[in-house]
């Protein structure tokens, strides 16, 4: 612990202050345990998941309390959708986001009562992924998702915050010609550079170029590519991917990005030395 909490201080204050945790990727199974892993990383700000909130209030309770009373900070929100299967990239294609019209009624009462725990929680940003954006706006799914999304953002926008669309399942160029379109002043992206990789969408640096107006937060994940075309890239310890970290940050400096950085850890078994590497990356780049 001693040695994590240096690694915090060794970082540059403007990104230490910044940095923050996503609450799924050390996969707690109550507040108490989120709180013991959290103090495990040496950090005390969280990227929090609200559907454990929404779904079992009876173990989560009055989160905001607790977070308060042990000194978590909670700097954004985000909710997963019904029926997602990650097996292989044309099963997250099929059932991804508020796509699939199965889910959309239910995805839409679960939003909503996402969107009341984040207003509760005094959240200004809250994240998740839309689903695969068609390439062309005479697709039928197209206006369709364009239209729910119309109807999300307005939910979040009556209670003053804003979203952001995972990037990833698209290229930047798709992602940002969907923005435009979307014309939503609430609605941004959170920039992943690892799901560039996974998805084989492109170049993570190039793709932050693109999208740099529309980056409301982004997360600290790395990858490296598939060797197999159609197949998914592998998910690996911050730093030991392809993503080209101190680009990454040369970036972020370019565009004047002051959001947060969330260090999301998404596979493997050791999530909380894998965290503490990510943070270790920082002190490396600095």
């Amino acid at each position: 612990m001693v040695v994590a909490l240096r690694l915090i201080h060794a970082m540059p204050s403007s990104l230490a202050h910044r940095l923050a945790v996503c609450s799924w990727s050390l996969q707690p199974s109550n507040p108490q345990d989120l709180l013991e892993k959290l103090r495990a990383t040496g950090l005390h700000r969280i990227q929090l998941n609200l559907d454990p909130l929404r779904e079992s209030p009876d173990v989560w309770g009055d989160f905001a309390g607790f977070a308060s009373a042990n000194g978590i900070e909670v700097v954004s929100g985000m909710f997963g959708t019904l029926g997602e299967d990650y097996s292989t990239l044309d099963t997250i294609r099929e059932t991804g986001g508020i796509v699939p019209d199965a889910h959309w009624e239910q995805n839409l009462a679960n939003i909503r009562a996402c969107a009341g725990i984040a207003a509760s929680l005094d959240l200004k940003l809250v994240t998740f992924h839309a689903g695969f954006l068609p390439h062309e706006a005479t697709d039928p799914d197209y206006g369709k998702l364009r239209g729910r999304l119309e109807t999300v953002a307005s939910i979040f926008a009556e209670k003053g915050i804003a979203l952001a669309l995972e990037t990833g399942q698209e290229t930047a160029e798709t992602l940002r010609s969907f923005l435009e379109d979307l014309g939503c002043p609430n609605v941004g992206a959170n920039f992943d550079p690892a799901n560039m990789l996974l998805y084989a969408k492109g170049d993570p640096i190039e793709a932050m170029r693109v999208l740099a107006p529309w980056i409301r937060q982004v997360h600290i994940k790395d990858a490296v590519k598939t060797q197999v075309p159609g197949t998914w890239g592998s998910e690996v310890v911050a730093g030991t991917g392809e993503v080209d970290w101190k680009a990454f940050f040369g970036v972020l400096t370019d565009i004047g990005y002051t959001g947060n950085l969330c260090i999301e850890r998404e596979a493997g078994s050791s999530r909380v030395e894998d965290i503490a590497a990510a943070r270790a990356l920082f002190e490396s780049i600095a």
